[in-house]
């Protein structure tokens, strides 16, 4: 497919910058494959698509506060250091951006709040770095939940806020190393879940560590010659194995919050629609056409155009039925990206 063909025209109004309170009362759109129906709802009435026997998967990942301030040796200018990926955790290797990139070169120190120190160690692009921080025995996921900022998508035109730190977080997020939300897992509440657990729906984790490459458009006019950012994964062999002894009794479907659940249980599916267990790294792209082996119902929320999360939902739900529904989404007033409304496709 064409990349023109995943563009349409979003009025700024529709970008929401902040989420519904409490986060299950956004709207829901209910997408029905077979039938090709559009339906509107509440996020609440979700559970009326699930039941007993269905597997529920969730993304664990949790979002840390990856982007500092700070200043170099010798120099008062501020210096924003945007934490990408740790590399290695014995020694404190990290993959960032910086900010004005021309002030940061290889051997600098850079200083930050907390007696926080590191330093340039390589050129990785224009704006990417790789630096050492030079305390090693400081917690860094710890230290920067203290003095870092979270990092809301640039399309949000706000300085985040401490309440970001709370709402641009899942309620059952665990493992530190996003720099971008689940956002199809922002809408669900604990008391949401427990409801679904006592509908006999069972909730398995996964952990997948979405990059900023989850925002970046497509820059090339044929889709399949894109080339997905490497981003960490971790699907525990309890997982797994649930997962496959569902698919095999076909007990019940297997139900992906968010589009990094689905990209996930796709990466390690294998010919016949099991799946592996094991962490890694994963770098899978998924656009139509697309043979879903695993995933059987995908809960996601209204994407950019030109993006990577936008082909995938395509590639689920059907190019010429989702793009229906996106104009049908603009046109009556739901709230797109990450802060904003849901859908459900079965």
């Amino acid at each position: 497919m064409r990349l023109s063909e995943f563009r349409y025209t979003l009025p700024k109004t529709a970008i929401a910058s902040i989420p519904k309170e409490p986060r299950d009362k956004c709207k829901l759109m209910v997408l029905d494959r077979k039938k090709k129906t559009i339906d509107d709802k509440k996020f609440t009435d979700i559970t009326a698509y699930f039941k007993k026997g269905d597997v529920l998967v969730l993304n664990d990942t949790k979002v840390f506060p990856a982007r500092l301030y700070g200043h170099k040796e010798k120099t008062s200018a501020k210096i924003e250091v945007f934490l990408l990926r740790e590399l290695n955790k014995q020694v404190g290797l990290w993959d960032v951006l910086v900010e004005p990139a021309r002030k940061v070169r290889v051997g600098n120190k850079l200083y930050f709040q907390n007696d926080l120190v590191a330093e340039v160690v390589d050129n990785t692009t224009s704006r990417g770095r790789t630096i050492r921080f030079l305390n090693p025995d400081i917690d860094i996921f710890k230290t920067v939940e203290k003095i870092g900022m979270m990092p809301i998508p640039d399309y949000i035109k706000r300085e985040p806020d401490e309440k970001d730190k709370v709402r641009y977080q899942t309620v059952y997020a665990r493992v530190p190393g996003a720099v971008a939300a689940p956002s199809a897992g922002l809408h669900f509440t604990t008391e949401l879940l427990t409801k679904i657990k006592r509908m006999g729906v069972e909730i398995l984790p996964l952990t997948l560590h979405p990059g900023l490459g989850t925002f970046r458009s497509v820059e090339v006019e044929d889709v399949s010659k894109h080339k997905m950012d490497s981003e960490y994964l971790n699907v525990p062999y309890s997982t797994a194995q649930r997962i496959n002894e569902v698919k095999q009794k076909r007990s019940g479907r297997i139900i992906a919050v968010g589009t990094t659940v689905c990209r996930a249980l796709e990466n390690n599916a294998t010919v016949d629609g099991r799946i592996k267990f094991g962490e890694g790294w994963m770098d899978k792209y998924v656009y139509p056409p697309y043979d879903f082996k695993v995933t059987d119902m995908l809960i996601t929320n209204f994407h950019p155009p030109e993006s990577t999360l936008l082909m995938l939902a395509c590639a689920f739900g059907e190019y010429e039925f989702m793009m229906k529904s996106y104009k049908q989404a603009m046109k009556t007033g739901y709230r797109f990206y990450c802060y904003g409304d849901a859908m459900i496709v079965h």
